[in-house]
Order: structure tokens, then C-alpha cells, then sequence
């Protein structure tokens, strides 16, 4: 077991950079979310995580009385609670997007400044480029590091497994199209909301392109093979190489495949039922 992703351990991995992992592991959250706590003298924490007593306090521990800002990548329960408690205690501002509408979202999270695609966030030790990524979630941001070109990406990017595309908020096009954009950075090393630093992050970049690609194949395939399935008949003909206890969480990004495919004209869709479309016909 890697002791510095325990749930409570904290550890250096950049100069100026501790990262805090939240007790929260699980099957969603892997060890745990990954707080970010950057900046010695004006500091900025990025992911507070669950709003757990004893998370809030190491946060406060670690970032002492010089902390300015609370950034949240997206206001998943994971990710964000803790952040208006950390406000209320330190009088940080709160920085990021209010939560759309919808399921699953913190509604307790009102930031101070909605930040937009493209602002900077600059003190004397650090900046933070703010990058606009839906996908995952609507109001997903990721901050890149402009001293250290670390690219800090919550959910958008994760260690060692993919993230859930989760419609109505999470939407496959545009995970696959912020993705792409990302290639476009300069960046060394991603930091991500769940497990271990990606010290290749262009090759994983390009990784999850090419699975969630490979995904839609088969999904593609699997309709065109057996029309009028519903998407819990089709889980287990598109996700065969996935364990069946994890076929509830899969069937949520297979929607977002056909959703997606849907929007190209490629899938129709009959109430929950849905078949190919054939090239040049509506049926």
C-alpha cells in the first residue's frame, strides 16, 4: 500500500504543493479525494473534499492563518462540502461554479467568485491558469500550475481507472472534447482528485481518448447488433470485460455514449429503447 495515499496522510509532492487525502475511500473515491493545499505565504487549497470534521481540521493545520482561497474543481459531494465549512473557520474566499441543477450536486456551495475559462489566479508564490473542462460534470475546472506546469484536474482526470460520465450533467462530447483541448497545454505532471501524481500526463491524455473511443465502438456495435435494448439490456454486451457489481455505474456512461451518438445521427432512440440508425434513412 502506497502510505502517502492512506486515508489522513499528508505528504510534499511538489516544492509548495502538500497534498491531504480525505478519509473517504471507497470504490467511487479510491484511497480518497485528494486535497491540495498550495503556497507557503498566500495559500490556496484546491478540493477540500467531504465535509468531515477532522479533514477540515488537518486542512486548517496545514494551511495556518495565510489561507486566501478555496478553489473547487466541481461541486460533486466528494470534492466540495468541506469548502464552505473551511470559509466559515478561515474567512477564505470560495472560488469555482455554483452547482448545476440535478442530482448528486453540492447545492450547499456558493462561491465568492465564479471563475471563468481562462482567468488567472496570481499571488507573489504561485498562478493558477483556470481551465474550463464539462464533462464530467458541467462546472468542471481544472488549474494549471504556471511555475510548475502541474495540471490539477479533480475528476477530469483520475489514477489508475476512468471517470463515470453521468448524463444529464455529464456529457460524453464534451468530455472527449476537453480532453482534447488539454493536449494542447504544456504540462508535467498531472495532479489528480483521486490517486497517485501521472507523471506522463499526455500519454494518459491520449489513453483515455483512445478507451472511451474503443468504448463507443462497442456500444455502437452492440446496437446495430440488437435493436430496441434498453441500456440495462446493453451494459453487459458493452461492458463484458467490466465486473458485474460495477454494471449500475457503467450503464451511466453507456447512456453517455448513446447520447452522444444520438446527437451524431448515428443511434435513434424509442422511449428507453434504442437501435442504429442506417446511413441516409430516419430509421
Amino acid at each position: 500500500m502506497n502510505t502517502a495515499l492512506a486515508s489522513g496522510a499528508i505528504c510534499e509532492v511538489a516544492p509548495g504543493v502538500r497534498r491531504l487525502v480525505a478519509p473517504n475511500a471507497g470504490m467511487m473515491t479510491g484511497p480518497g479525494t485528494n486535497t491540495y493545499v498550495l503556497g507557503i505565504r498566500d495559500v490556496a487549497v484546491i478540493d477540500p473534499g467531504p465535509a468531515t470534521d477532522s479533514h477540515v481540521d488537518a486542512i486548517v493545520d496545514a494551511a495556518g492563518l495565510a489561507l486566501r482561497w478555496v478553489l473547487v474543481t466541481h461541486t460533486h459531494p466528494d470534492h466540495s462540502p468541506a469548502a464552505t465549512l473551511l470559509a466559515r473557520r478561515t474567512g477564505a474566499a470560495l472560488l469555482g461554479r455554483p452547482a448545476p441543477a440535478g442530482p448528486h450536486q453540492d447545492e450547499t456551495f456558493h462561491p465568492d467568485r465564479v471563475l471563468a475559462d481562462g482567468d488567472v489566479l496570481s499571488v507573489g508564490e504561485f498562478s493558477l491558469d483556470v481551465i474550463h473542462t464539462p464533462g464530467h460534470a458541467s462546472n468542471h475546472l481544472c488549474f494549471l500550475h504556471s511555475q510548475l506546469k502541474w495540471l490539477f484536474t479533480g475528476d477530469h482526470i483520475i489514477d489508475g481507472s476512468t471517470v463515470v460520465i453521468d448524463p444529464p450533467d455529464g456529457n460524453m462530447a464534451d468530455y472527449l472534447q476537453s480532453l482534447e483541448r488539454l493536449k494542447g497545454f504544456e504540462i508535467a505532471a498531472i495532479a489528480p482528485g483521486h490517486g497517485d501524481i501521472i507523471r506522463a500526463p499526455h500519454a494518459a491524455i491520449d489513453w483515455i481518448i483512445s478507451h472511451r473511443l474503443e468504448r463507443e465502438d462497442k456500444v455502437a456495435a452492440a446496437v446495430a447488433a440488437f435493436a430496441d435494448l434498453t441500456t440495462r439490456e446493453l451494459v453487459g454486451r458493452v461492458y463484458s470485460d467490466v465486473d458485474t457489481a460495477l454494471y449500475g455505474i457503467a450503464e451511466r456512461s453507456l447512456l453517455a455514449h448513446l447520447e452522444k451518438l444520438e446527437h451524431e445521427g448515428r443511434v435513434l432512440r424509442t422511449g428507453e429503447r434504442w437501435r442504429a440508425r442506417h446511413p441516409g434513412s430516419n430509421v
